[in-house]
């Protein structure tokens, strides 16, 4: 059965399409066009109450039946434990991979977010104190990311949702005004990741249309 991805080009959609192209599941691509409002639509409320993307739509369910599924971390989750890939059942290396997917929802994405937002910010003296304030804190979660990244091969040392999900931020690295060659461990853990040829496949599939087209 081929699930549904209601996404849009953002790091947050683009960890769904890297962790179902990763696991192998058949999806299609149905685009939310964040910038038109499309996210507020009725229908797309239905299954993304909170009206962001990413959400899924799943026709076989746990019980067999359709189920939708929205926050991207839930959905990684979710898809984790549907195809036993990339989450550790049980034990430290469960743990480690929930932390740090916690770690990235919770920080490593707001917070360079906002770096997104205040680039765009008109008044120059609110631009400069919204820079400086999460510049400095998103320096800071890289600077967290790379003494991880010292000790493990990936975050939950070995390949997990965690990484996918950080990934999807550290993709716009230069975007944040981040330079990877300052972080080392950070830097070889992204060029290891985006040599798998299925995170490769997820950046290329395109999620601002209609995918596969009819």
């Amino acid at each position: 059965m081929t699930i549904g991805l209601h996404a849009w080009d953002t790091p947050n959609g683009r960890k769904i399409s890297v962790a179902l192209e990763e696991m192998g599941l058949a999806y299609r691509v149905f685009p939310i066009d964040i910038g038109k409002g499309e996210q507020f639509a009725p229908s797309f409320l239905k299954i993304s109450p909170n009206n962001r993307i990413p959400a899924i739509v799943d026709p076989e369910g746990p019980d067999g039946a359709p189920v939708s599924v929205f926050e991207s971390g839930a959905i990684l989750i979710y898809l984790a434990e549907k195809t036993g890939l990339f989450l550790a059942r049980e034990g430290r290396a469960r743990i480690q991979a929930l932390e740090w997917l916690m770690w990235q929802m919770g920080g490593f994405g707001p917070m360079p977010g906002q770096v997104h937002h205040f680039r765009q910010v008109a008044d120059e003296a609110d631009r400069r104190y919204g820079l400086e304030r999460y510049s400095k804190e998103t320096r800071r979660l890289y600077g967290v990311l790379d003494r991880r990244l010292a000790e493990a091969e990936f975050v939950a040392g070995k390949v997990s949702i965690a990484d996918f999900a950080i990934l999807g931020w550290a993709w716009r690295h230069e975007r944040h005004q981040v330079d990877l060659a300052d972080f080392p461990q950070v830097r070889r853990w992204y060029d290891a990741l985006m040599a798998r040829p299925g995170v490769s496949r997820g950046f290329a599939v395109p999620l601002d249309r209609a995918w596969p087209s009819s």
